[in-house]
């Protein structure tokens, strides 16, 4: 194993504050900001580290900074006064043409003064920063760079930045690995690293396991920055495989089934690994007042909802009904985010789970509590509803096809079908669907009618 580099080096004090013009205009442009919508109204600096010194010919510095907006939508996230990211900023003397995508901005004061200011991870030199660090395990000011014991990273792998992520950014080496970049963070363990560490300790295949990740210490609490995987070659992901074999008029049942053999055995490897919890009626109440509160936040935003809400909040009192009767339910880590593009099919076949961040605008506490694995369920359910109107085949029996196939898959290899549990998985599904809607209502208005039409659908129950 490598030594590690060892420097101290923290950036000047004046380099923020030389930049803080530009990225008032330049964060809220970013597909990866958070606060959509809400101007930046200043920003302060957690930390800085210079990667590259300011005065050479390319400076690379490290930020991670506070975004302070005016006040966040009801229902949104709190970590703290405004959200951390963190930046990879360049400068140079000009940028080169090809690096037009990543400018930031022109510098006038400061230690960087005259030189332009651009996203670093747009570029060669700065992308093979880090992964050198990684492959050293350097430690550079307040950063850690580590990578597991068994894991040998060669030098000299070319990267590129990938353009397919939107809350993060990535940057492929070569075809060996890919360093997905956190932009949005918060203190603590994160589950992108958390879980995929267990579930290579408990020898899972569905999950590339971590080669690297970088991390920053502050006031005694660990960041994660970001986190080094396999590059799976020749992967499409599900959303991509799903459209083309829809453009093809092809069945995808038989990947859904797949599709859900792999899902069950990810839970079951993840209940191996970590705690498990069982969910009485006093959580199971709770659990249902959460789902009750967020559909009449998204209700009153969104005046479409209102017609079915009472009705949607059936699948609530149903699932708090069946808690008082004595039901109790398994809890485990789930991935928390589970949708088609969160899936990975290689050239034989196989299938792998990625990103187990969570949903973004969670607390990270959020993210990292049990919940029954029909919520992953639930979320891919309501992926191929929407692939099916992304591919104007609504109505068509594509969707309930994949439901049923993937469902089979899923009890084939986990043991339990999510049917058998129907107001569970209801109760999940409309939870779902109402994210949704206040979702589509704030950031795609085209796309409303997915989630509405789900909610018709489940403002009926079926049958018991």
């Amino acid at each position: 194993m490598s030594e590690a580099v060892i420097r101290t080096v923290t950036s000047p004090p004046d380099l923020l504050a030389s930049l803080e013009p530009l990225l008032r205009e330049w964060l809220p442009r970013q597909r990866w900001f958070a606060g959509k919508g809400r101007p930046v109204t200043g920003l302060s600096l957690v930390a800085a580290t210079d990667l590259l010194p300011a005065d050479s010919r390319l400076g690379l510095h490290h930020i991670l900074v506070r975004a302070h907006q005016q006040a966040a939508p009801a229902g949104a996230a709190a970590e703290g006064p405004g959200d951390c990211y963190q930046l990879l900023i360049g400068t140079r003397e000009a940028l080169p043409p090809r690096l037009a995508p990543a400018l930031i901005g022109h510098v006038t004061g400061g230690p960087a003064a005259g030189r332009t200011a651009y996203d670093a991870l747009y570029d060669t030199r700065p992308a093979e920063v880090l992964l050198e660090a990684l492959r050293t395990r350097a430690r550079i000011g307040a950063l850690r760079f580590e990578r597991a014991p068994e894991q040998d990273i060669r030098a000299g792998l070319v990267p590129r930045l990938t353009t397919a992520e939107q809350s993060n950014s990535s940057v492929v080496y070569g075809d060996t690995f890919i360093l997905k970049v956190l932009r949005r963070i918060v203190p603590g363990v994160n589950p992108d690293l958390e879980l995929p560490l267990a579930l290579a300790r408990e020898g899972c295949p569905r999950v590339p396991a971590p080669a690297g990740w970088m991390v920053a210490d502050l006031d005694g609490r660990t960041w994660v920055l970001g986190v080094l995987q396999p590059f799976l070659q020749g992967a499409t992901d599900g959303w991509e495989l799903a459209l083309r074999e829809l453009a093809k008029g092809e069945d995808f049942a038989a990947e859904a089934r797949a599709l859900g053999r792999a899902t069950a055995e990810v839970h079951s490897a993840l209940a191996r690994a970590l705690p498990t919890v069982t969910l009485g009626h006093a959580h199971a109440r709770q659990l249902a007042g959460g789902m009750t509160a967020r559909l009449e936040e998204a209700a009153r935003a969104v005046p479409l909802l209102r017609p079915y809400a009472p009705a949607l909040r059936t699948a609530f009192t149903a699932l708090a009904g069946l808690a008082a009767e004595g039901r109790t339910w398994t809890a485990q880590r789930v991935h928390g985010d589970l949708h088609l593009g969160q899936c990975l099919r290689a050239p034989d076949g196989e299938w792998s789970l990625i990103d187990f961040e969570g949903e973004p605008a969670r607390s990270l506490a959020e993210r990292r509590l049990p919940q029954p694995a029909v919520r992953d369920v639930a979320g891919m359910l309501r992926s191929f509803d929407y692939a099916a109107h992304s591919a104007g085949v609504r109505g068509t029996g594509w969707t309930e096809s994949c439901r049923a196939a993937y469902c089979t898959g899923y009890a084939q290899a986990g043991g339990r079908d999510p049917r058998t549990d129907p107001v569970l998985l209801r109760a999940y599904e409309t939870d779902k669907a109402v994210y949704e809607v206040l979702y589509e209502a704030r950031h795609r208005p085209d796309w409303l009618e997915v989630p509405l039409a789900a909610v018709r659908r489940l403002s009926v129950p079926e049958p018991a």
